[in-house]
């Protein structure tokens, strides 16, 4: 029976709760508490702190001691000479500006000699030119000798070619032509020593028939190189023909003198 009295009032005291009167007092004591600690730090801080020399706060008395060591400002305005001394030197003067230059009216300034002028010449009339007189004859005997060479006798063609029978030269320079053409190309310079001293020449006679053929080839004067002498002989003989004589050419055969020149 007791013990079922004692379940009872456990459940009654479970039911009815805890009481929250006493928890909530204190906690709001404690908060009370402490701000008012803060409220007083603060005010006591404050009027402490008002004491100290720098501080922040505004408002109070300093009190301040004033030596003798510090000099004081004076109430003279200050000096504003830079000078050393006190009776600065005087500046120099001025100079005194330059006199312009008189200028005499009269005088008459000489810019240079006067040149004279030359007297023009007097133009000369042209002469007039004598016309000269066109007559309608010849004047036979009374022309001036000209340049042009004549056929002479022994004359020799331009080349190492040289004819000596009458006026051959002159009237067939062709054919005189024609026989330093094919000498030209018959000889070889190959042939000869390289040693032999540049312009030697060597002169040959052959005779030339009325077919072209020549023959009879001789040394008429060395050139001092047996070599020279020797080429510009097979020269001439390698020759088959220099071409038919002219037909204006009486004669049978053809005389020809020739040099070969190294």
């Amino acid at each position: 029976m007791s013990a079922l009295l004692e379940g009872d009032e456990r459940l009654e005291r479970e039911l009815a709760g805890e009481p929250v009167g006493a928890p909530a007092t204190g906690s709001v004591l404690l908060h009370l508490g402490l701000a008012t600690s803060i409220a007083a730090y603060y005010i006591l801080g404050g009027f402490f702190h008002s004491n100290v020399w720098g501080g922040s706060s505004n408002g109070g008395a300093i009190r301040v001691q004033v030596t003798s060591a510090i000099p004081l400002p004076s109430d003279q305005p200050p000096n504003q000479n830079v000078l050393a001394t006190d009776k600065p030197s005087p500046a120099p003067a001025m100079p005194a500006p330059k006199a312009a230059p008189v200028i005499d009216d009269k005088s008459i300034p000489i810019l240079g000699k006067e040149k004279k002028d030359k007297p023009k010449p007097t133009p000369v009339p042209p002469q007039k030119v004598q016309q000269p007189v066109v007559q309608n004859k010849a004047q036979y005997g009374e022309a001036s000798a000209n340049n042009l060479p004549r056929a002479v006798q022994g004359q020799s063609s331009p080349g190492p070619t040289s004819i000596t029978q009458g006026d051959f030269g002159s009237r067939f320079g062709w054919y005189v032509d024609g026989i330093n053409r094919k000498m030209s190309q018959s000889w070889n310079r190959g042939e000869v020593d390289p040693r032999t001293p540049k312009g030697a020449r060597v002169f040959l006679i052959f005779t030339i028939d009325r077919s072209g053929a020549p023959s009879k080839v001789q040394l008429d004067r060395s050139s001092g190189s047996p070599t020279l002498d020797r080429s510009c002989m097979r020269g001439v003989q390698r020759i088959d023909t220099f071409g038919a004589l002219p037909g204006g050419y009486t004669g049978n055969t053809l005389n020809v003198s020739y040099y070969c020149e190294f």
